[in-house]
Order: C-alpha cells, then structure tokens, then sequence
C-alpha cells in the first residue's frame, strides 16, 4: 500500500498541482491508515491495497472516534476516497471502499473572531519604529485588511503590491492566483515597511524579494506570524485569544456586519463554495439577535 501512497501523492503533486502542504497532510492521513491496518491484521507483511473493503475503513473511523474530532475525521475520510479514486482509475482494485462509509456529521462552529474595538486595540497597540515593529504593525494591518491565508501573506513578494490601484496579487489554494483589495492603511504600513528596510536601495532591486522578511533576511514563515501575534496579545492584555486565520475570520464577520453582500466576501477570501463563507453568516446573526433584544420594544 505504502508504494502507491507514493505514487498517489506525486500524481496529485505533478497532475493536480496540490500544494506541499496538501500533500503532506494526505500523505500522513494514508500512512496511517496504513500503520492502523498493519497492526489490526497482525501479518509480518503489509496489507494488500485491495483487502481494504468499507468494514475496514468504518472500523478505522471507530477507531479515530475518541482520539479526533468530526471535522478531522471526515477529512481523513475524504483522503482515503481519493486514494482509493486514483487506484479505481489505475486498474488496481474493481470498485472504492470509501464510497461505502457514510462522512460524519460535522458541526459548524461559529468562527472565532474579534470585535471591532479590540481589533483596534490590537492593531493600534503596536508600537516602536524599529524594522521589527513596522514590519509586526504592517504584516497584522494587511491580514485585517485583506481577509488572506496567513500562507498567502507570507508567500507574496514585493512585486505583488500594487499601491497605484490598492490591490495585492494572491497565490490561493490550489495555485489559483486572484487579486485583493488592501486599505490604504495598510498600504501605509507596508510603504513605511519598505521604505525602513531598502536602506538606500531603490524599490526595483527589491521586487523579487519576499514582501515580508524574518531577522536572518529570509522568507517570514506562517508560525513566526502565529508567535508575534500571540507576543502582541499578551502584551497588550486582550481578553480573546486570536490566530492569524482569527483575523480573517474577523475580516470576513466585519465586512458582513456593515452589510458588505456574502457572494462579494466569498471572492474577497478566496473561497470555492459559497457554503464555505455562509458560516461566517452565523456570527452576524447573533449580532442581530443582540440588535433585535435591545432595540425591540416587546422582544
């Protein structure tokens, strides 16, 4: 089995254009499903691929039950139907055991976000005008700004900043490329950014170079944002604990709270499906319930 997991993943890589981080999380979804299978049969060699069948795989989802999430577990669900999609294609085995076992039902939580005055406060606490702090201060403004994937934020360059039209080009999930839109706050905070960290040299030898850069003058990773944000909010004492995704969950509740149309914040995050945008619906709700108790005058 572990063979056409290789295979299987370089297909997806090569054919599909996944990314690494979606290949990686399918890799290590399949093996372990392959290591669950191994010490279940208990045979010195490694499972056939085509003694999988459906009582297997809902046997493994038991299994997951107390260990994982709803959530988690569906998407290992759905890596082991691809799997088995790409091996029906090649002839490998007659027909896929995934299709057999029904997807758990997932909830749908409520999206962590901030409200308006402690997004303020969050993004007006940054201080200091060393290089670290503009860049902090210009790396949470274009997040709030923009909506993006924390991997989407730090995988743009220079060049990727318009700041005549006030648009910042996106490589989304699935190497799909958009254009956003970004506050002239943020633009400002970028510009002074950059202005702080050409030391002399002009904007057009710094094009190809990542927009945001770490203390070794390397690309900024997604955690190092993760840690400066988390450094922010204890500093300043917040009450909600945020992540970089928080804030694009607070973007997303924002532009909907003052009436921004639902079809509009789904391009504006990237999102296949509108269903995936409709959940930030149900944080608005709540606002208007609370509107509603207030103001009504027999609630």
């Amino acid at each position: 089995m572990r063979q056409w997991i290789e295979t299987f993943i370089e297909t997806m890589s090569a054919e599909k254009g996944f990314s690494s981080h979606t290949c990686r999380a399918y890799r290590k979804d399949l093996e372990q499903f392959s290591d669950y299978l191994e010490q279940e049969i208990q045979t010195e060699t490694r499972p056939d691929i085509d003694a999988v069948d459906g009582l297997m795989l809902r046997s493994y989802l038991g299994f997951l039950h107390d260990k994982h999430k709803k959530t988690t577990i569906a998407r290992k669900l759905s890596a082991l139907r691809s799997f088995f999609r790409f091996l029906v294609r090649r002839g490998l085995i007659d027909r896929n055991p995934g299709e057999a076992v029904l997807t758990p039902k997932r909830g749908q939580p409520v999206p962590n976000y901030l409200p308006i005055d402690e997004t303020f406060r969050l993004l007006d606490g940054i201080k200091g005008d060393s290089l670290l702090g503009l860049r902090n201060r210009a790396i949470l403004e274009t997040l709030y700004s923009t909506g993006l994937r924390v991997g989407e934020l730090v995988g743009m360059d220079v060049q990727d900043v318009d700041f005549d039209t006030c648009l910042v080009r996106v490589l989304g999930k699935g190497n799909k490329e958009r254009l956003s839109p970004v506050g002239k706050k943020a633009l400002h905070c970028i510009r002074v950014y950059l202005d702080g960290r050409s030391q002399g040299r002009a904007m057009r030898h710094m094009c190809q170079e990542p927009l945001f850069l770490n203390k070794l003058g390397g690309r900024l990773s997604a955690r190092s944002v993760q840690r400066l944000l988390e450094k922010a909010i204890r500093e300043l004492g917040l009450i909600r604990p945020i992540t970089p995704h928080g804030l694009r969950h607070t973007f997303a509740t924002h532009m909907l709270d003052a009436g921004a149309d639902l079809r509009m914040v789904q391009e504006l995050l990237g999102h296949a499906s509108l269903t995936t945008t409709q959940r930030y619906t149900h944080v608005s709700i709540d606002r208007l319930m609370e509107v509603y108790d207030k103001a009504h005058p027999r609630r």
